[in-house]
């Protein structure tokens, strides 16, 4: 009931951020007079503030309610439980005003006595609405639209002047306001398209009630065919994310596993036993071995073994980048820390969280970074070029080496702490000529494979086979690989001539009666025909090691040692 005088008693039923703002606002009001806050929070803002100004407060609204002062009952909650309490236990005097329209009228009451007068609600509360991201319309109770803001008009792509003055039931029938005036209850999460317009839009109306009398209904409304639009962009790049998670496990899975290991040599086999038991932990493991005995192979089938097979398997091969590139490509960079680092890179130890990082040629990466790598063994983090954040990482690393790297400890050449950091378990593969027993069986396995890649029936002659046992394959399994895939290519039938298996081999190694020669005197021989075909510049260097499947550090390494050009 309001006071003779013109004051206007009110309550307010929800102290959060809202019922806050309206408190404030009424505060300021020479013709508000508060009699009370509810909310079931004691610690709500509003309610410290209504302590602070000596206005009763209350944790059952009910109270409230039944005080036969009330004149207008402000809900702040927006809760449909509590707006439906409200109207059954209000005394029949009380006016109630839920949370949508009380935003809309709260400035009215400082400048009217009457709430019904919503035309003037544009004149003093207009630039305040305009600034709403909402469309925000009112009408009054015969559905005469009143008033809208310029979200209104952003939204629908309609004009003021063609809404304003119109009959809602005319321009949107089916919508919240026209539905609120129809029910006299307020409307929530309608969704509708605005009439003649692609634009779909999500309402919530309340009606405006003055002494128990609508006057008219306001709604509130947002464009949510942007965010339909956004939704179904976002489920497509999900697609193509989840495509592109696919390919990219593939593209980093294992393509070996024990399966691909053969031999029966015993030395072979006790590294397959080793690396086995290996795949069944996370300590570090070193692979140690001459080029081509298969290092790569076992790495392959520790990590598909292991507990870690379904995470990312990521192969660096620290030879092959240049000193320059290699630390960027390990730990990646931040944008703009250094030139030409336009946007951010993830580094490969980022990339292998979750999995296994193979760091093949271990021995060529140079003393700065074997401290970064220790570091990250210790640390278990890293830290990209350019950034101060270390990011923790979980990542098995298995490294890989055709050097002696105790040799390199012993010349200042390779840390002696991090040898025995990788070191924790070690698999030393041995050479093709000390696992000559394995030499027929490996041919035979690898001849299965060729003829079933280049849809042939190949098999080896007795003959080759003997021819194959007596090498001493300074090359190791690889080299014997690139000979039986040469021997299948040019077969002209199913049997593999001698002469195919001859031609690869020069004479001086053949001939029991010639002496025999050093493994180093080999190799020297087969990089000086390899230069000699390739040529001796570094374009010709780098199919040199390309055709020896070595890295380029290590070709000059050999080339150093055999002191060649």
């Amino acid at each position: 009931m309001n006071d003779p005088n013109g004051i206007i008693n009110v309550v307010i039923i929800g102290a959060g951020a809202g019922g806050t703002s309206i408190l404030k606002a009424l505060l300021k009001m020479d013709k508000v007079n508060i009699l009370g806050i509810a909310d079931v929070n004691p610690e709500a803002p509003g309610m410290q503030l209504a302590k602070e100004k000596g206005i009763t407060t209350s944790l059952d609204f009910s109270t409230l309610l039944h005080d036969k002062r009330v004149g207008v009952i402000i809900e702040a909650t927006g809760v449909p439980e509590v707006q439906e309490r409200i109207r059954k236990e209000k005394l029949p005097q009380a006016s109630f005003m839920e949370s949508a329209a009380a935003y809309l009228m709260i400035y009215l009451i400082d400048k009217h006595e009457e709430m019904v007068k919503v035309k003037e609600l544009e004149e003093h509360i207009g630039t305040i609405l305009n600034s709403a991201q909402e469309g925000i319309q009112v009408v009054n109770n015969s559905g005469k639209v009143i008033y809208v803001n310029d979200s209104f008009c952003r939204i629908t792509k309609l004009i003021r002047e063609e809404r304003l003055g119109q009959n809602i039931f005319d321009v949107s029938p089916k919508g919240a306001l026209a539905e609120v005036l129809r029910t006299k209850e307020p409307v929530f999460g309608k969704v509708n398209i605005i009439k003649g317009k692609q634009i779909e839009v999500l309402s919530n109306a309340s009606p405006v009630m003055v002494e128990g009398e609508m006057r008219g209904a306001v709604v509130v409304f947002r464009d949510i065919s942007d965010i339909r639009r956004m939704a179904q962009k976002l489920e497509e790049s999900k697609e193509v994310i989840n495509y592109l998670k696919e390919e990219i496990n593939n593209l980093v899975a294992p393509k070996y596993s024990f399966a691909d290991l053969i031999g029966n040599n015993e030395r072979f086999l006790k590294c397959i036993k080793i690396a086995r038991q290996a795949a069944d932990n996370l300590s570090t493991v070193l692979i140690t071995g001459e080029s081509g005995t298969g290092k790569e192979l076992f790495a392959h089938a520790i990590h598909k073994e292991g507990s870690r097979a379904d995470g990312p398997f990521i192969k660096v091969n620290c030879a092959a980048i240049p000193e320059t590139l290699l630390e960027s490509e390990l730990f990646g960079y931040e944008k703009g820390a250094f030139t030409g680092a336009t946007k951010a890179k993830m580094g490969k130890f980022e990339l292998a969280n979750g999995g296994t990082i193979f760091l093949d040629e271990i021995g060529d990466m140079n003393i700065v970074l074997q401290a970064k790598l220790l570091r990250v063994l210790q640390e278990k983090e890293v830290e990209r070029l350019g950034s101060n954040r270390p990011q923790k990482i979980d990542v098995r690393i298995v490294a890989a080496t055709n050097q002696n790297l105790l040799k390199h400890v012993e010349q200042g050449l390779f840390r002696r702490d991090l040898y025995y950091r990788l070191n924790v378990i070690n698999v030393d593969i041995p050479p093709l000529r000390d696992r000559k027993d394995d030499v027929l069986l490996l041919a035979q396995h690898i001849i299965q494979k060729l003829n079933k890649r280049h849809g042939k029936e190949c098999v080896l002659s007795q003959k080759g086979l003997t021819l194959l046992a007596r090498y001493d394959w300074p090359g190791n399994v690889r080299e014997l690989e690139n000979l039986l895939e040469r021997a299948v290519i040019l077969s002209e039938g199913k049997v593999i001539s001698i002469e195919l298996v001859q031609s690869y081999f020069s004479a001086s190694s053949l001939h029991e009666t010639e002496e025999i020669l050093s493994l180093a005197e080999m190799e020297k021989r087969l990089i000086k025909k390899a230069l000699d075909v390739y040529g001796r510049d570094l374009a010709g260097k780098k199919k040199v090691a390309k055709k020896l499947k070595i890295s380029l550090a290590t070709l000059y390494n050999k080339l150093s040692k055999y002191k060649m050009t």
